[in-house]
C-alpha cells in the first residue's frame, strides 16, 4: 500500500509530470501539425523517451524545430505555455 502511495504521490508532483501529459494531444493539436508529441519528435529525428534526452539535444538545433514546427519561437516558450495550460 506504501508503495502505491508514493507512486501516486509522484504522478501528482508537478515537477514530475510525463511529456505525453505535458504536451497532450489537445496541446499538440492547437500548436502544431501533430496529434502527439512523439509525432512532432519523430518528424525531427530525434530520439527522445525523457526529458533528460531532450537537454541532451544541442538547444539550437530543437529550437529550430519548435520554431519550424509549432507556433513557438523556441522549446523554452513551448515549455511554457504548456506548463500554463
Amino acid at each position: 500500500m506504501e508503495e502505491l502511495q508514493a507512486q501516486k504521490t509522484i504522478q501528482e508532483d508537478p515537477n514530475h509530470i510525463s511529456l505525453d501529459s505535458l504536451f497532450n494531444e489537445t496541446f499538440m493539436s492547437k500548436h502544431s501539425s501533430f496529434k502527439s508529441f512523439a509525432e512532432f519528435l519523430e518528424k525531427g529525428n530525434f530520439q527522445v523517451k525523457t526529458l533528460e534526452d531532450i537537454d541532451n539535444i544541442p538547444d539550437e538545433l530543437f529550437d529550430r524545430h519548435v520554431a519550424r514546427e509549432t507556433d513557438f519561437a523556441n522549446w523554452k516558450s513551448m515549455v511554457d505555455k504548456a506548463t500554463i495550460e
